[in-house]
């Protein structure tokens, strides 16, 4: 179970200014029952950045959905009224803006709120 933001500051200043480890911290609050490695973790953190929060922009970076992309996207996608059958496929478009083929699939139905038409089969007639 992650900590909470008072159980960060409370383990924060009993082991400043008590310093109390993770072993006395699990005697002193049973209730709470926090696990060893994990308050080991915590107060590594602690002593090493001075603080448990992460530092801005550490996460995954959201890229593939951007007004640029979604744009041209949107061109690649539909065909062009002077010239018909220029469309491509998500793969092609993935592979040209260098996007993985299931953010272009996001970007078409998400963003431009297009939907595929049914595929019509060509009727073979026995006459």
């Amino acid at each position: 179970m992650p900590f909470s933001e008072e159980d960060k500051v409370l383990i924060n200043n009993l082991n400043l200014y008590k310093g109390y480890g993770p072993r006395r911290l699990m005697t002193e609050f049973p209730e709470k029952n926090w696990k060893k490695g994990g308050l080991e973790k915590l107060l590594r953190k602690l002593r090493e950045k001075g603080s448990t929060n992460r530092r801005h922009g550490s996460g995954r970076p959201k890229h593939a959905r951007t007004e640029e992309n979604v744009t041209s996207v949107e061109e690649l996608v539909q065909s062009q009224e002077d010239q018909p059958q220029t469309h491509r496929w998500t793969r092609q478009i993935g592979r040209e803006r260098r996007i993985s083929q299931s953010s272009v699939v996001r970007i078409i139905h998400r963003d431009l709120d297009l939907k595929r038409p049914k595929r019509r089969t060509p009727c073979s007639r026995t006459d």
